[in-house]
């Protein structure tokens, strides 16, 4: 069986900063390090610990190759406390990870002690937010698919072991979502495309084997519009300004659907080590942004990782 898409991206980014010195690695470790709460999460810019930017730190401490036995010691206990809480889909698919990371990197079973029907459960929790257009909204309350909450639930289905049911209903929700100018949009009712939308359209359509050449020249022609003269990509036509974010999906796009640079390499690695990275460790999400978090600093990596690699 394949690996799931998120261990094959972690993998690939790990590879690829390999390339980076030993002391910068380490300044981005400690900065991520110093985000780590008593109980073992790690939080955003302020207050508590949290499953997202936990998973965010996560993935950045593993791709530097600073996930370990102490690290992951403090997350076991924390992941576990959060096992049988109902989570949303965005909560649900970090703590996945982040479970599947420490038993990966510190050897501990979170579903040690579990029933064996978890993955059901989990499952079931998804189906519940499928929407009548065949996408997954974010609660149970949503009438409409979203794009990026689609593309959570395969990942989740992915980390679990199960297929998704009927992703030919999936696929054509997908595909509902494209606009005239080649890019996708979150929700239906919107009609000017985003960046993030369209990368998850594109990862969600070439994990189902539904992609063509006249649609990968599409997700090209957009993103060609969302080029920002920064040397990275901005969230759509309407934001002047590139961010990191955008830049990681653009460019993850760009190398998974095999299309020909739209910003070259050089282009994008000035934008994100000049305007992005702190010296001391950490990257900002854009160049107005005054403060590096966890999440920035995983995209801001990632990027350099594909880049490398």
């Amino acid at each position: 069986m394949q690996e799931p898409y998120l261990i094959q991206l972690g993998n690939r980014l790990s590879q690829g900063l390999t390339q980076m010195a030993p002391d910068r690695r380490e300044r981005h470790r400690q900065f991520i390090l110093s985000h780590q709460m008593e109980d073992g999460g790690f939080r955003g810019r302020e207050g508590d610990s949290d499953l997202y930017y936990t998973s965010f730190a996560v993935r950045g401490l593993a791709m530097l190759g600073g996930l370990g036995g102490i690290e992951c010691d403090r997350l076991f206990e924390y992941v576990k406390s959060h096992r049988d809480q109902q989570l949303n889909v965005v909560d649900l698919v970090s703590w996945l990870y982040t479970a599947l990371a420490v038993q990966i990197f510190g050897g501990q079973d979170v579903f040690a002690d579990a029933n064996g029907d978890w993955p059901d459960k989990i499952a079931e929790q998804m189906e519940s937010v499928r929407t009548e257009d065949g996408g997954y909204a974010k609660s149970v309350e949503g009438a409409s698919g979203s794009t990026y909450h689609t593309f959570l639930v395969a990942l989740t289905y992915e980390l679990i072991s199960k297929q998704v049911p009927r992703p030919n209903s999936l696929v054509q929700f997908v595909y509902d979502r494209q606009r005239d100018d080649g890019g996708f949009v979150e929700i239906a009712a919107m009609k000017r495309s985003g960046t993030n939308p369209t990368a998850a359209a594109a990862a969600l359509l070439k994990i189902f084997d539904a992609l063509d050449d006249e649609l990968c020249d599409d997700v090209r022609e957009y993103l060609g519009l969302v080029r920002g003269a920064e040397g990275g990509f901005q969230a759509n036509t309407r934001i002047p300004f590139a961010d990191g974010l955008s830049t990681f999906t653009a460019l993850l796009t760009t190398l998974d659907l095999d299309l020909d640079p739209v910003i070259s390499p050089a282009k994008i690695e000035e934008f994100i080590a000049g305007d992005l990275e702190f010296p001391t460790g950490g990257f900002r999400g854009a160049s107005w942004d005054e403060q590096a978090d966890v999440e920035y600093t995983f995209y801001g990596l990632g990027t350099l990782g594909l880049l490398w690699s």
